[in-house]
């Protein structure tokens, strides 16, 4: 390779499509001439020596401590005298047996320190770091060289061999800006000279190319990275974040923070690369339990399970909607049924903030336990009665669920105590004792049986204490026919209504994410934003992927968390970084005007779509037979044909017969090559190198249905580099 495309400087151009065009992807062809090459090589690989001479050195390290910390704790022991005796020497001798833990605990916290040091540089072992950057913090003092990667790692004598992609200097790289620029750190604003920017092509102690470049749009790097296949699992973005994303990843904390993206604009991978900015931020405090991420669907969850743990950080609690409302809502009541406008759910808010709500006896239920009663409707109303001056809501439900816990104690002890529970006991076989109890009961001793009878019965209605502490004694139904005069609550109005009479809720999350936000309901956000009431939230996506009726305008989604948590922060991601410009230019026919003037792409043209209508359904069968198998066949890339729903899934099989790709469905796992059919709602949020969309036609994708553009619009953009439209009949409209 010449000297010029081992050191490739971009400038900025456009193609006569109007799309930004990029320098090609240098290789290490010749690069022995080029003097810069070697200097970064030779640092390549004394960095590289220096992670595996480390590395070595921790594990011995860890090893010697782990024994060091078990002899000591071993001779400690020894030395204690345990001595009960009087006060005086047993206060002696838990105070020693601290000792004893004080030291443990010092020697775990090197074991941790060690540990965490270990898996960092595991982490840059396969990529010690992905570029650099040459910075002027004072005007005659010597620069500083900062290589940037996946973590952060220093050597024995403090010296930074590679500074963390989420440290605050590392935002120079991103936002790209030559020349005098600045970074906050620690509440200060820090003025600096950035006079290098330097990408680098790195596999292990490889160098195989280096880019100096200050165009993000046409970072070489992330033109690398967009021109390999697509695989069954998403990727980091890590070295090729680009400075639009940057802005949304490093979004000063808000209570919340929309994102609004058009189709490939790398939302999901912002999202999750913002989660690992906050572990990185919070890495003190912030646990993967804190933080959740509400998935569209399980198909969707695997494709992403790997891009935090490829970052060095534990995945988050990842759920979907339709799983997080199971654990909230009666046994076989869906999250997805009904739904209700939301000056219904305003109306809740404001009976219960009027202060002239209170409860009747119809507003509660018996516990029971199959067909025992275990505490009446009547009692449930005696213990709301003991604080007649606490008005209905969290407070009150606390107090009541201590006082039914109680009762039901009392209650079981009682029915425990009866001549029928001992006698139960007593008529029970051996091995049915064994069983009960975990050992046979001496018969002889009424104190053991009727210990073990109060065991029994516990056993048998502890489902009850599971009951009260879900708040199965308040009759929500009922007070939805008294607050609002709804017969029958969709089960999102009716969670929405029970937590704002109870409380219930996760008040220890902390940050709380959710992908495809346009697909939701505003009860079911509304949910969600009473449910985590101290968490700040993330909610990105695309209001023209709604692909079902009553999807959500963003207007809608930040108006209903404006009422619920005040300020809404926004960004706007408009870049699409995933298909070809062919294929965005198509999909962006079917945006709105004012969208469609914004929205470029940076990818390397390939072939140009390829849209054929048939009369003939024989010769449209065999065309989509044709293209199926070609992809199937292939391991170059994954190819899916995409259809709306699962019926027209059933209709293309039947149509296809054997030829039929395989049928995803929402547990399954994407395959590495190869040919599948996914359903619309399944394919959101993921990518492919081929889409097939098996009929186009103005049946199905109607000229003036705005979801059928949406859907339309989502279908195609799921393609990366190939894309067969078929029809059959008339194509519609939308792309004629």
């Amino acid at each position: 390779m010449s000297d010029e495309r081992a050191h490739d400087t971009a400038s900025e151009s456009k193609t006569n499509d109007g799309n930004l065009a990029a320098p090609d992807v240098a290789n290490d062809e010749g690069s022995e001439n080029d003097p810069v090459f070697a200097q970064e090589q030779q640092h390549l690989s004394d960095t590289y020596a220096t992670l595996q001479s480390m590395a070595g050195a921790l594990a011995v390290k860890m090893r010697k401590n782990e024994d060091a910390a078990a002899a000591t704790k071993q001779q400690m022991v020894e030395e204690i005298k345990q001595n009960y005796g009087s006060d005086t020497e047993a206060f002696e001798t838990y105070a020693d047996f601290a000792t004893v833990n004080s030291v443990i605990d010092s020697y775990n916290q090197t074991q941790d320190a060690a540990a965490e040091k270990l898996s960092n540089i595991g982490l840059l072992l396969s990529q010690p770091y992905f570029a650099k950057i040459v910075l002027d913090f004072k005007r005659g003092a010597a620069p500083k060289e900062l290589y940037i990667g996946a973590a952060g790692v220093s050597d024995d004598s403090c010296r930074r061999l590679v500074v963390d992609w989420r440290s605050p200097v590392a935002e120079v790289y991103y936002n790209q800006d030559m020349g005098p620029t600045h970074y906050r750190a620690n509440g200060r604003t820090i003025a600096v000279d950035l006079t290098l920017r330097r990408q680098f092509d790195i596999v292990r102690d490889e160098l195989r190319a280096y880019f100096d470049t200050n165009i993000a749009i046409q970072d070489s790097l992330l033109l690398a990275s967009l021109s390999k296949q697509r695989t069954s699992q998403m990727q980091a973005i890590t070295a090729t974040i680009q400075k639009e994303q940057n802005a949304v990843i490093r979004h000063e904390d808000c209570p919340v923070l929309l994102v609004a993206g058009i189709a490939g604009s790398g939302k999901t991978s912002v999202l999750l690369q913002r989660i690992a900015y906050l572990f990185y931020q919070h890495r003190e405090s912030l646990r993967p339990e804190d933080v959740f991420l509400i998935t569209p669907n399980p198909v969707f969850r695997h494709y992403i399970a790997n891009v935090l743990p490829d970052m060095g950080e534990r995945n988050p609690e990842t759920l979907t909607l339709a799983e997080f409302a199971r654990t909230l809502l009666p046994q076989g009541q869906g999250f997805g049924k009904g739904t209700v406008d939301e000056a219904t759910l305003w109306r809740i808010d404001e009976a219960l903030e009027s202060g002239r709500f209170e409860y009747e006896q119809g507003d509660f239920c018996d516990i029971r336990v199959g067909h025992v009663k275990l505490i009446t409707q009547a009692q449930v109303h005696q213990v709301r009665a003991k604080w007649p001056r606490i008005e209905p809501g969290a407070r009150l439900s606390n107090l009541m669920r201590e006082e039914l816990t109680r009762r039901l104690d009392s209650k079981l002890a009682s029915m425990a105590s009866s001549d029928e529970a001992f006698d139960e006991v007593v008529s029970l076989t051996h091995d049915e004792q064994l069983a009960a109890f975990g050992e046979p009961v001496n018969i002889d001793d009424d104190k053991e049986v009727r210990k073990a009878a109060l065991k029994l019965i516990r056993g048998r209605f502890d489902i009850a204490y599971g009951m009260i502490a879900r708040d199965e004694w308040l009759h929500v139904d009922n007070l939805g026919r008294r607050l609002i005069g709804a017969e029958s609550l969709p089960p999102a109005a009716w969670l929405y209504l029970k937590i704002a009479c109870t409380g219930l809720s996760n008040p220890d999350a902390r940050y709380v994410m959710i992908d495809e936000v346009q697909d939701y309901t505003i009860p079911q956000l509304a949910v969600l934003a009473r449910f985590f009431p101290r968490a700040h939230f993330m909610l990105l996506g695309d209001e023209n992927q709604a692909i079902r009726e009553g999807g959500l305008t963003f207007a809608q989604v930040k108006s209903t968390f404006e009422r619920l948590r005040g300020e809404v922060s926004e960004c706007h991601l408009m870049t699409s970084y995933r298909s070809t410009p062919s294929i965005t230019d198509l999909f962006a026919r079917l945006l709105p005007e004012s969208e469609r003037m914004e929205v470029s792409s940076v990818q390397r043209e390939s072939s140009a779509p390829r849209v054929e209508v048939f009369d003939d359904k024989d010769a449209w069968t065999e065309a989509v037979r044709e293209a199926v198998r070609e992809a199937g066949s292939s391991d170059e890339g994954l190819t899916a044909v995409i259809v709306p729903w699962k019926h027209e899934a059933t209709k293309l099989v039947a149509a296809l017969g054997n030829d039929a790709p395989q049928l995803v469905d929402a547990t399954g796992a994407l395959p590495r090559s190869g040919c599948v059919l996914l359903t619309l709602p399944l394919a959101k949020g993921l990518e492919f190198d081929h889409v097939i969309i098996p009929n186009a036609s103005a049946g199905l994708f109607p000229a003036d249905d705005r979801i059928a553009k949406n859907r339309l619009y989502t279908s195609i953009s799921r393609a990366t580099r190939e894309l067969d439209v078929f029809a059959l009949g008339e194509l519609t409209p939308l792309l004629q």
